[in-house]
Parts: structure tokens; sequence; C-alpha cells
């Protein structure tokens, strides 16, 4: 029997305004997709998921699920071989909790901890992987898993051995063994659609926020493409991908959007690739693949992606025709000393000019920006301020704001100090000695984004409120507040 556990989901008790966003966990979905074609008997267990409602505090964190001794007893007692997804960096603290339960009550099966190498809230199991071994794990897997782990799976029954597997690590008699992950699947379109029949969607569905705004009873993520070109030095993609991108056919993800509709009646898809739209050509055929088949879809691009590769008002018109309704981008820093520092170029006069296309075409908008890059000052700032400003201005719905942190497989990883749990190491780094300084920063910020969008656009200010109330969310910072709400009142519960 083999089983997939998703870790609990972990916010920080002094920011749950920052911290804590649901990420339904994609990586694995598609993990179970591939043991099911390979007709593995299987079981999944949730630990966010299975009871979002429940929650206990531990020192700093919000733990939301089942604790620690409830997913161990639902491991049958024949599992030979557990995957634990390390899906979020943050999760880092229950990942490792459970970990050292499934050891303790079954020292005989396999505890195989596998890598999310789509996100960038994620991290590179390589840099941790002699902690994750002192905690009990046999082995990492990097990289993709739906080829690799059934590799793997077939070394452990016997089938195969372990050093053709590229991507592993283990310890054996105190030496670390390990093959960075060259292959990659070529062909996207091959590959299930996530096996979603598996996890507690509706759990999902009931708490009524998500990663993006969620504005109708039922929402999936979906991945229209794999990697990044870019190589931002805060991010971990340029290590996950080598600056590589592979992209599915239109007609297999609008296949998707599809199937989802009729087997689940989800008509709402959040887009969670890293970089969704480099081909702008490609973009264009998803749209005019909805709209051939009168598809009736909402879909946002919710993790962002690169605005420059919209490349003009046609194609943001054609989404905005097929169902899209939310982009995300990130200007990061509007100093060009700290986006050459970052290794990130931008073209702010693009950016403006689509914003403002996004606002006529009712695109809600969010705005995205970095505090906090080793080489940034007052004047940086500034700059930046003078673009949230701008921004506004020319009709963006909200902005984010975070605080750089050193995730392990960036470059950064090794130039901070000062956490002692990897689940500190979200954009709200409390450890950072210059934290009050950059938070104070972070609220000026939002102050002169508000200020100037009530000031040009304040009709929106309304709408935002009482969309709030009916909860129907089309932006984040309305559907924000009221998780924040929420997880207030299981911080109370937790901490009573």
């Amino acid at each position: 029997m083999i089983v997939l556990i998703n870790p609990n989901l972990i916010a920080q008790r002094s920011d749950l305004f920052t911290t804590g966003v649901v990420y339904m966990p994609i990586g694995l979905a598609y993990f179970a997709a591939a043991l099911k074609k390979a007709e593995y008997d299987f079981k999944v267990i949730d630990a966010f998921g299975d009871n979002p409602k429940k929650a206990a505090v531990v020192e700093n964190f919000l733990i939301q699920g089942l604790n620690t001794q409830e997913v161990v007893d639902r491991i049958p007692v024949n599992a030979g071989i557990i995957f634990i997804y390390a899906s979020n960096v943050t999760y880092y603290l229950a990942l490792t909790n459970i970990l050292k339960a499934v050891k303790a009550r079954f020292p005989q099966a396999q505890a195989v901890i596998m890598e999310n190498t789509q996100a960038v809230t994620s991290y590179s199991l390589k840099e941790v992987q002699e902690d994750l071994y002192n905690n009990g794990a046999d082995f990492i897997l990097t990289g993709e898993p739906e080829i690799r782990g059934l590799d793997l799976i077939r070394a452990i029954e016997g089938k195969g051995t372990l050093e053709d597997i590229d991507g592993l690590g283990y310890k054996r008699g105190g030496i670390i063994y390990y093959r960075y992950p060259e292959k990659r699947i070529d062909n996207l379109d091959a590959l299930g659609f996530p096996a979603w029949e598996y996890f507690p969607l509706d759990n999902y569905w009931n708490l009524k926020y998500g990663h993006g705004p969620f504005e109708t009873k039922k929402y999936l993520p979906i991945l229209t493409s794999r990697g990044c070109v870019y190589g931002c030095r805060f991010c971990l993609m340029p290590f996950f991908s080598a600056h590589k991108w592979l992209a599915r056919t239109a007609k297999n993800i609008v296949d998707e959007m599809e199937y989802m509709q009729r087997y689940y009646g989800v008509s709402e898809f959040h887009v969670e690739d890293v970089n969704p739209t480099i081909l702008d050509e490609r973009t264009r055929e998803i749209c005019r693949e909805i709209l051939r088949r009168g598809l009736k879809v909402i879909w946002k691009l919710v993790s962002g992606t690169k605005v420059e590769t919209i490349k003009n008002e046609e194609t943001l018109e054609l989404m905005a025709k097929s169902g899209c309704n939310y982009i995300s981008i990130s200007p990061e820093s509007g100093s060009e000393k700290v986006l050459e520092l970052m290794d990130k170029p931008f073209n702010l006069n693009h950016a403006v000019n689509m914003v403002k296309k996004m606002n006529s075409l009712k695109i809600f908008s969010q705005v995205c920006f970095v505090l906090g890059f080793p080489g940034e000052g007052k004047d940086e700032i500034r700059a930046t301020r003078k673009i949230a400003k701008e921004m506004a201005g020319a009709g963006a719905d909200e902005i984010a704001v975070f605080i750089i942190t050193p995730v392990p497989g960036s470059e950064l990883f090794k130039e901070f100090k000062g956490y002692y749990n990897f689940s500190q190491l979200n954009f709200s780094p409390v450890w950072r000695r210059d934290y009050s300084f950059l938070n104070s920063q972070r609220m000026g910020l939002y102050a002169v984004f508000l200020f100037n969008k009530i000031l040009f656009h304040f009709p929106k200010i309304i709408t935002q409120v009482l969309r709030f109330l009916i909860k129907s969310f089309k932006t984040k910072m309305e559907m924000v507040l009221y998780r924040t709400f929420q997880m207030s009142l299981l911080l109370q519960k937790g901490a009573g």
C-alpha cells in the first residue's frame, strides 16, 4: 500500500493577513493520477484539507488541520511506502512532525519526501536533505515526480535500482547520495489530469477562500505550463527549471477545463503556473479554444505572470472575452538599481498600459512588490512608492507587498541568518533585524496605494466592500480580509 500525505497549513500567528495562504496540492494530485494510471493501490491523507477548520497554536504558529496523531492513525497498517509532499516551505514544521511520527509508528515503511517544483513558495529538498534524513526520511525525490516516483516505487519493490533514478537522494552508511534531476517530461499533454477525486474538495470550497480570489461556489487550480525562463535571484525557479519552460497545448488545457466542469461542476479555474503567458500566441490559442467550444468558464492568473509576455491589448481583449477576469503582475520594485540586483528586467511603461487596458476590460489586476532585497535603501523604497501610486492611478485593483525571505534553493538562501525553523521563511520574516523598518515601509506602500485608489477610482472601494459582504471575491484583498477574520477565530479557539 502506498500513502500520499499533504501536510498541514501553517500561518504565523502574528501576521495572519500575509501568511496562511491556502494552496490546493495540485502536484500531489498529478502524482495520484500517475499512480492511478499505473494501477497502484494507494490512499491520500490531506492533513490540512481533511479538517481545515481545526487548529492548534504551537509557539508563533497557527497549524490548521488534523493533528499528527490523527494523520498517523489514518495510515493503513500495511503501508509500505509513504510519500509526504513538500508543498510549501512554511509547512516544514508540520512535515517534519508528521515524518517523525510516521517513522515511529511504521519503522518498516519507506518514507519519501516529494518536492514541489512548480511554486515559488516551495523549496529545494537538496538544500535541506540532511535535516530530513535526521528526522527519519529514507529518500528525497526531487524534480517532477510523475515518472521518477514510479521508478522509485519499482526500485523499492526490487524491480529496479536506485542508482538509475535521477533526482533521488538518500543516506547510506553516513554518506549522502544525490543525483540532480536531469530528465524532464517533454510532453505535458501525455500526463493524466490531476486526480482530485482522492482529495476533500468540498472542505476546500467550504472555506470560501483560497490562493486566488474565489467568487463562485467551486474552483480548481490548473497548471498550463511548467518552469520559467527568467533568473530572479530571490526565486528558486532558476534552480528547479534551469531557465526552461514547457507548455501544454491549448486543446489539452481546455480539455481539462471541460472535464472538470462536467465531473465536478467547476467553472472557475485558478492558473497556478509560475509564468503562463511566455508565448503570446499560445495564450491566444487557449482563448480561441475556449470560445470555439462555447465553454462558459472564469479563469484567473492567480500566481502571476510576466506582464511583458502579454504582448498587446488585442491579447488582453481575447483573454477577457474567453473568461479571464484576474491577472497578477510583479514589478517587484520601482528602482532600476534593485531590479538589476534581482536580475529581473521590467518594462514599466508596458505594465502601466496593460493595467489601464485591464481596467477598461474589467479584468481585475494585482501588482506585487517586494521589500528588503540586499542593497535596497530608502531611495529605492521611495521609487517603489512612486510606482505603487502610478499603478493606482492606472486602475490597479490591489497591491501585495512582501518582505524578502531566503528560500532554500534560491541564490539568496545563504545570505540570511536569524531563523531557527524553515517554517519561519514566509513573507513576514519577523526574525530579520530590519523587520520593523521594512514592515512600516510595507504599511506605507499600502497607504499610498489606497489613498490614490480612493482619489482616482473611489467607486471601486464601494464595490469591494459590497463584494466582501456577500463573499463573492473579485480580488485577493477582499478575500484576505475574510480569511484573516476566519483565521483569527481559529487562533482564539486554538489558543484556548
